[in-house]
């Protein structure tokens, strides 16, 4: 069976997003243009940043419409990921706080697609 290992998220203006991400994942691009940017993490995951009005076929939602995850040890990295300098001037959509999943806060990136940290519950 074939796994996801690529996820793209359509945004309005690529180096902005770019910029956000290499802050979140200390990571620079391997692929940089105006349209398009391509992170490869140390798992081999490929994140890419594609210019939504370049989209084909056409996108019809204009932000947002995603979500990634990313899994901690300790509910302490969730409140130190949101208190973190990269989060200044983002959006928090939700104060870490617990849900039946386990430890959770969620922040969006300057396209509105979301960005959760968890630990998850025992």
């Amino acid at each position: 069976m074939n796994h996801p290992s690529y996820v793209l998220l359509y945004v309005a203006d690529v180096p902005r997003s770019a910029e956000f991400y290499t802050r979140l994942l200390a990571l620079q691009p391997v692929e940089s243009s105006p349209g398009f940017a391509l992170f490869v993490l140390s798992s081999g995951f490929k994140l890419g940043l594609w210019s939504r009005p370049a989209v084909l076929p056409p996108v019809a939602q204009e932000r947002g419409g995603g979500e990634l995850c990313i899994t901690v040890d300790t509910a302490a990295e969730v409140d130190a990921w949101v208190a973190d300098g990269w989060t200044q001037g983002r959006h928090v959509l939700q104060a870490p706080t617990t849900m039946d999943f386990g430890y959770t806060a969620v922040v969006a990136d300057p396209d509105g697609h979301r960005l959760r940290v968890f630990k998850p519950g025992a």
